[in-house]
C-alpha cells in the first residue's frame, strides 16, 4: 500500500494545481499504471517488463508501454544490465522519489469522466455518440501504435483482437477475446467509466471507437465493429463483435 504523503504547508496556486493534474494525468492515466508504479516502488531492486506483465496479466508490450510512460514522467528510472555479461540487456525499473512528492490526491479520472458526461448531455444523442466514437477511434489508433514496431502491426484479425483485449484490460476494462458461434468478440467485464456510463450510455461509444481504432491500426483490413451488449443497457458484460 502506498504511504500517505505529508500535508502541504501552503495551498497550491492555480498554475501549480494545473501542472500537477497534468503530470498525474499523463503518468498515471489508469489504475493499472498506478499499480505498476507502486509495485516498482515497493520492490527491492526494481522490476522488469516481464515481471510486470506476469503480475498484472498484461501483454509484454503493454507492460513496457506503461513503464516507459512512468519513466518519461520521471517516476521511474531504468538500470540496464546484462545477465552474466552476455545476452540481451535486462532493463530494471525502480521508483524515483518523484511519486512520493505528489501530494495532491486528485481524482482526475473521476473529474474527466464527469466532465465528459456533462458535455455529452448538451448534444443531441446521435451527435454525441458520433463524437464519443471519434474520440475513441483516435485514442485507439494511438494505443495501437504503442503496442509494437511496424513489422508486428499487420496481424491476423484474431491476433489483433487479442492485442486489443490486452490494451483494454490495461485501461481497466478487464477484457478478453473469444470466438462464439463463428463470431469474433471482445468481452469487457468491467467499465472504467463507473456509474457515469449508466447515466450517459452514449459513453459506450468511446470504447467501441477504441476497438475500431486499434483494429484499423493493427489489422489493416476491412473489419466491421458493432456493439452487441452493454452493462448500461442491463447486460452482464459489454460485448463488441468483429467481422472481417
Amino acid at each position: 500500500m502506498s504511504k500517505q504523503s505529508p500535508t502541504r504547508a501552503t495551498p497550491l496556486s492555480a498554475t501549480e494545481f494545473s501542472s500537477t493534474v497534468t503530470a498525474i494525468t499523463s503518468a498515471f492515466g489508469d489504475p493499472t499504471r498506478r499499480g505498476i508504479y507502486l509495485l516498482a516502488r515497493d520492490s527491492d531492486g526494481g522490476v522488469t517488463a516481464s515481471e510486470v506483465a506476469a503480475h498484472f496479466d498484461l501483454h509484454p508490450n503493454v507492460a513496457r508501454h506503461h513503464l516507459d510512460k512512468l519513466t518519461a514522467g520521471g517516476y521511474l528510472e531504468v538500470d540496464v544490465a546484462r545477465a552474466g555479461g552476455a545476452g540481451r540487456p535486462s532493463k530494471r525499473y525502480s521508483a524515483t522519489t518523484k511519486g512520493d512528492a505528489l501530494d495532491v490526491p486528485v481524482r482526475h479520472d473521476d473529474v474527466l469522466v464527469m466532465l465528459l458526461g456533462r458535455a455529452l448531455e448538451l448534444l443531441p444523442r446521435a451527435e454525441a455518440e458520433a463524437m464519443a466514437e471519434e474520440v475513441g477511434v483516435e485514442y485507439g489508433r494511438m494505443l495501437a501504435r504503442n503496442l509494437g514496431d511496424s513489422a508486428e502491426q499487420q496481424r491476423s484479425l484474431r491476433s489483433a483482437m487479442h492485442a486489443v483485449a490486452d490494451a483494454l484490460t490495461a485501461h481497466g476494462f478487464a477484457a478478453h477475446a473469444e470466438k462464439r458461434n463463428d463470431e469474433l468478440r471482445i468481452v469487457s467485464e468491467h467499465c472504467p467509466f463507473g456509474d457515469a456510463v449508466t447515466t450517459n450510455p452514449v459513453m459506450c461509444a468511446v470504447d467501441r471507437g477504441m476497438v475500431k481504432g486499434m483494429i484499423d491500426q493493427l489489422y489493416g483490413g476491412d473489419a466491421t465493429v458493432t456493439g452487441e451488449s452493454s452493462r448500461p443497457m442491463g447486460d452482464d458484460v459489454c460485448v463488441t463483435a468483429l467481422e472481417a
